[in-house]
């Protein structure tokens, strides 16, 4: 019998885990630089905890048998975040800056038997700030943990949900979600064939068509007749894109240019989620070797009434963040050429020569591992030196340390082969 991983998991080999620890270490940095503290919420989650928000549908989550109450996997992090923050951070300070990096599980609709069930996500919530320079500062954070990586060629598809719902309202209750669906799927064809009013159908396509440069998106939307919610949400908007582009800087010299949007008023949730601004960033990732496909890699928005789902008392504490797909950033940064491309060597190889030399040759591997970040392994016996050696090569090990009896070490440095591939990390 040959035992394997269930049907949609995967296991993660020495180097998937350097190369995912390559992105997330830096990643890290970035959040500990703007203030941001790690959370760690759990992965088994009440189903009523996971709905609450309205985003995730019950068919999508794993579900685990208990007896007491019905239990899943979190698909997401946000509703686990939102849930601690409210019930685990009363008496908190706000705002609070929080990120994480951590598994999550989704079964998609059309899941297939052996479709991936399992992913890594890394993000970030700004909790209790509404406004301006708060959705300001998680872009731009977002641009920053992109650049560090070194992806530049992304784009940021930027949206936002109170006016797009806004501009829904004008058509009638009993047809208004079917245009939405047709607006969210782009689908033109729907939307010339759906039973309305000559003006409404207009107003349909002119909202399929509001995607573009930021400028000539404001424009359009300004011919909408818009009302004065409306208008102060538009205003909003074009007061963060002009930070965006005032902030933003990308090269090693730091000319500034432009943030790279694409505004999308088009684009539509199939949930009420959120309640500003939605977005995702797309970038390009090869796909088995040919030619780089846009791939999203990352997406996001503020959800303002999502915590007083969880407050007890009803309690609304604003928040906007974002989420990066790990693995879709591996496989771009592997595009790139960005990755580590082997496991990191060990520094050391300690070597008893004899079995009088064990106790010395494990003391004097624990002398060295009190330098910080050494790596040090012990030969654990029944090889004859150029066996060793042979071995010490192949892991790209140059010293090694030979123990004698009396406890004393001769030190031989093996050259380093050419051509081998190395680690970047």
């Amino acid at each position: 019998m040959v035992y394997q991983s269930p049907a949609g998991a995967r296991d993660l080999l020495p180097l998937d885990v350097a190369q995912k620890h390559w992105v997330e270490e830096r990643l890290q940095q970035v959040f500990h630089r703007w203030g941001y503290h790690r959370i760690i919420t759990s992965t088994l989650e009440r189903l009523d905890t996971l709905m609450a928000g309205g985003a995730i549908q019950r068919s999508t989550v794993i579900q685990v048998q208990d007896r007491e109450e019905e239990l899943g996997l979190r698909p997401e992090l946000t509703a686990s975040i939102a849930r601690t923050a409210v019930t685990r951070m009363a008496g908190a300070t706000f705002p609070q800056r929080l990120y994480y990096n951590a598994n999550v599980f989704c079964r998609t609709p059309d899941s297939s038997h052996n479709r991936q069930l399992e992913f890594y996500q890394t993000g970030v919530e700004l909790l209790g700030s509404e406004g301006l320079l708060a959705d300001a500062e998680v872009l731009l954070l977002l641009a920053e943990c992109l650049n560090e990586l070194g992806l530049h060629n992304w784009q940021l598809i930027l949206g936002e949900a109170e006016i797009t719902q806004s501009l829904l309202a004008s058509f009638p209750a009993s047809g208004r979600d079917r245009v939405r669906q047709a607006i969210a799927h782009l689908d033109r064809v729907t939307l010339e064939t759906l039973p309305l009013s000559e003006d409404l159908r207009a107003r349909a396509l002119v909202m399929l068509d509001l995607r573009g440069h930021p400028a000539d998106v404001l424009q359009k939307v300004t011919k909408l007749s818009l009302d004065a919610p409306q208008q102060a949400a538009l205003h909003r908007l074009k007061s963060l894109v002009e930070i965006l582009d005032r902030c933003f800087s990308v090269d090693s010299n730091q000319n500034s240019q432009n943030f790279p949007i694409i505004l999308d008023l088009s684009m539509i949730r199939t949930f009420d989620y959120y309640t500003g601004i939605v977005f995702e960033v797309i970038g390009n990732a090869a796909i088995d070797n040919l030619t780089a496909q846009p791939q999203i890699l990352g997406q996001g928005g503020r959800y303002d009434q999502l915590l007083g789902l969880y407050h007890p008392q009803g309690k609304t504490i604003p928040g906007v963040g974002f989420v990066l797909n790990t693995e879709d950033l591996q496989q771009a940064l592997l595009s790139a050429d960005r990755l580590p491309q082997a496991t990191p060597a060990s520094d050391w190889l300690v070597v008893a020569r004899s079995p009088a030399a064990y106790a010395a040759a494990f003391a004097y591997a624990e002398k060295l591992r009190c330098t910080p970040g050494l790596r040090v392994e012990m030969d654990l016996g029944d090889r004859q030196p150029e066996e060793i050696r042979t071995y010490a090569r192949q892991r790209r090990i140059q010293q090694i340390a030979w123990l004698k009896d009396d406890g004393s070490a001769e030190i031989e440095t093996l050259k380093r082969e050419q051509g081998r591939a190395g680690s970047k990390e």
